[in-house]
C-alpha cells in the first residue's frame, strides 16, 4: 500500500491565532447529540459565524503556505446559484437556510440512506486540512478547511462492486438561491459533479463542513461541500444534497455547458491551456493586482500523491 508523504508544518504555520477570529469551543464531538432538544435540531438556522467546530486533529495533508485571511475566503467566490460576480455570493447567500439539511445517498449502494448533517458532523472524525484551491480563472487561495475524508463516508454506505463513480448534486431552492431564477448562459440546475471511485476514495478528498474552525459560510458552500484540491475549483461542488454511486461516468455541469473547454477530470495542468486563456500561472488572492503571478504546479502541487491515479492516460485528451 502506498504511503502518502506530505509536508507537516508547525502549528503556528498551519493556523495563525490572529486569523481564527474569535475561535472558541462550540461542539463536543462525544455526546453532541445530547445537546439537541426534543423540539429542534442540534444547530438552528440562526447559527452564527462565530460558532466553531471542534475537530479531532490537524491533518497531515496540509501545506506550509500561510492561509488566506478569512475575509478573503468569504468575499471572493464562484457560486452561480447566488450570482455571477465574485462578490455576489457574499451579498446574497445569507438567504440560504442550512438547517435542517440532509444528503440522499443512493444508486449502487447496499445502504441507501438519508444522511443528516448533524450525523455527518458527529459520526465521522473532523480534521483540519490546509489546501491551495484553484478555480478556472487561474486564481488561488490557501484555505484551512475542516472536513471529513470522503472515503470514510463512502465505506460506511457500502457501494456495490459495480460502482465505478460517485456523483453529487447541489440544492435547488430558487426562493433562497436567487441565481437559480434564470439560466446563466444555458447553465441548468441542479449543479452536478462527479468523481471516479479511486479519486473519491483518495485521502486528499474531503467533505468540508467548515473553514478556519468556523462552520462553513453560506457563500463557500454551506453546510457541506466537496474539496478535491488537485482539480480546478468548479469540481468542488457546494451545498450537496445528493450523493449517488454509478457504473457509468456521470454528467457534470461545466462539461455539459462547454465540453470543448471543461472535461470530466479537470485536473490542474499547466501544460493544457483553456481554449480562451493560459493556465500556466496563477494569481494568489490577497497578493494585489500587480503582484507577480506564480507558476501553476501540476496537480496543484500534489503530483507525488495523485499522479499514479492517471498512469497511462493522455491528460491532454482526458482534460
Amino acid at each position: 500500500m502506498k504511503r502518502y508523504i506530505f509536508p507537516q508544518p508547525a502549528p503556528s504555520e498551519i493556523t495563525s491565532k490572529s486569523n481564527f477570529l474569535n475561535r472558541r469551543e462550540f461542539m463536543k464531538m462525544a455526546g453532541a447529540a445530547s445537546i439537541a432538544t426534543a423540539g429542534g435540531s442540534l444547530l438552528s438556522p440562526s447559527v452564527q459565524a462565530q460558532d466553531t467546530l471542534k475537530f479531532s486533529k490537524g491533518s497531515p495533508f496540509s501545506i506550509s503556505d500561510e492561509p488566506n485571511p478569512l475575509e478573503d475566503i468569504k468575499s471572493y467566490n464562484n457560486f452561480y446559484e447566488f450570482g455571477t460576480g465574485k462578490d455576489d455570493p457574499a451579498k446574497n447567500a445569507g438567504a440560504l437556510t442550512t438547517r435542517p439539511w440532509s444528503i440522499k445517498i443512493d444508486g449502487l449502494t447496499n445502504k441507501p440512506s438519508e444522511l443528516d448533517i448533524e450525523d455527518l458532523m458527529t459520526k465521522f472524525d473532523l480534521e483540519e486540512r490546509i489546501y491551495r484551491l484553484r478555480c478556472v480563472e487561474a486564481w488561488s487561495m490557501v484555505i484551512p478547511w475542516v472536513g471529513i475524508p470522503l472515503a470514510d463516508v463512502i465505506k460506511a454506505y457500502e457501494p456495490q462492486g459495480s460502482a465505478k463513480y460517485v456523483s453529487f448534486e447541489t440544492l435547488v431552492r430558487p426562493e433562497e438561491m436567487n441565481g437559480q431564477n434564470s439560466l446563466f448562459g444555458g447553465l441548468d440546475w441542479p449543479y452536478v459533479e462527479g468523481l471516479r471511485m479511486d479519486e473519491a476514495m483518495h485521502p486528499l478528498t474531503i467533505l468540508a463542513v467548515g473553514v478556519y474552525g468556523d462552520l462553513m459560510p453560506n457563500q463557500n458552500g454551506a453546510p457541506v461541500r466537496l474539496v478535491v484540491p488537485w482539480k480546478y475549483g468548479f469540481k468542488s461542488i457546494k451545498s450537496i444534497v445528493r450523493m449517488s454511486f454509478t457504473e457509468e461516468q456521470p454528467p457534470t455541469t461545466w462539461n455539459i455547458q462547454g465540453p470543448s473547454e471543461y472535461g470530466f477530470y479537470s485536473n490542474v495542468n499547466p501544460n493544457v491551456d483553456h481554449p480562451r486563456w493560459s493556465q500556466k500561472s496563477e494569481r494568489i488572492i490577497g497578493s494585489g493586482l500587480f503582484a507577480k503571478k506564480r507558476d501553476t504546479e501540476m496537480f496543484n502541487g500534489y503530483e507525488e500523491q495523485v499522479a499514479s491515479l492517471y498512469t497511462g492516460m493522455d491528460l491532454a485528451k482526458n482534460f
